[in-house]
């Protein structure tokens, strides 16, 4: 990719840089599909963009629901405001989760770095019960040994989303701006300024 970034890069790298000091901007919601067909959303966590790319990375379990919806519908969307700059940026692409039987050695390192970077704690909770199922009364599960932090667990999973189209619209001016952003098969970016 080298040092020629769409413009959405551009725009959301300066977005982050002025809302750093919110700690919630590194936050956004990520929606996806489940196997009836029905919309399901989420707050995540940014982890940075994959290396050299414009894809955006998450963490995520394996036994958790959105693993299954991301293996029945591999579409997904983000929806991220920025409070301070008033600007939000709906980034619509395709999901992949890169699991402990992913084969490709750039991803596995991607996946071996993502776990090198969180904390113990975030660590910890691929170590609780499965997610959504009953809960037990039985809080020691809650507090386990802390894994190793040189190898991932089996269910953690590098969540990736890769951009097919931003709408990123900008809500502090008079009258707001929004452009449409959309990934042409030739991998050049397409730029329409759309009414708000």
């Amino acid at each position: 990719m080298g040092n020629n970034l769409p413009e959405w890069r551009s725009r959301l790298a300066s977005a982050l840089h002025r809302n750093r000091a919110k700690h919630h901007s590194r936050y956004f919601q990520l929606a996806t599909v489940s196997p009836e067909g029905l919309p399901k959303n989420r707050t995540v966590v940014f982890r940075g963009f994959l290396e050299s790319t414009n894809t955006i990375q998450i963490i995520t379990d394996s036994r958790s629901q959105k693993a299954a919806q991301i293996f029945n519908q591999p579409w997904g969307e983000i929806c991220w405001y920025f409070t301070k700059t008033r600007e939000q940026f709906r980034i619509s692409g395709y999901l992949q989760l890169v699991d402990c039987d992913n084969d490709d050695l750039e991803l596995i390192a991607a996946r071996k770095a993502a776990w090198q970077k969180i904390s113990d704690n975030a660590r910890s909770q691929f170590m609780w019960p499965n997610p959504g199922e009953a809960r037990s009364d039985d809080l020691t599960l809650f507090t386990p040994e802390t894994p190793s932090a040189h190898e991932p667990v089996t269910n953690f999973c590098l969540l990736l989303l890769t951009p097919q189209k931003v709408d990123h619209l900008e809500l502090r001016e008079e009258p707001q701006n929004r452009r449409l952003y959309q990934l042409q098969s030739n991998g050049n970016w397409t730029i329409q300024t759309i009414n708000p």
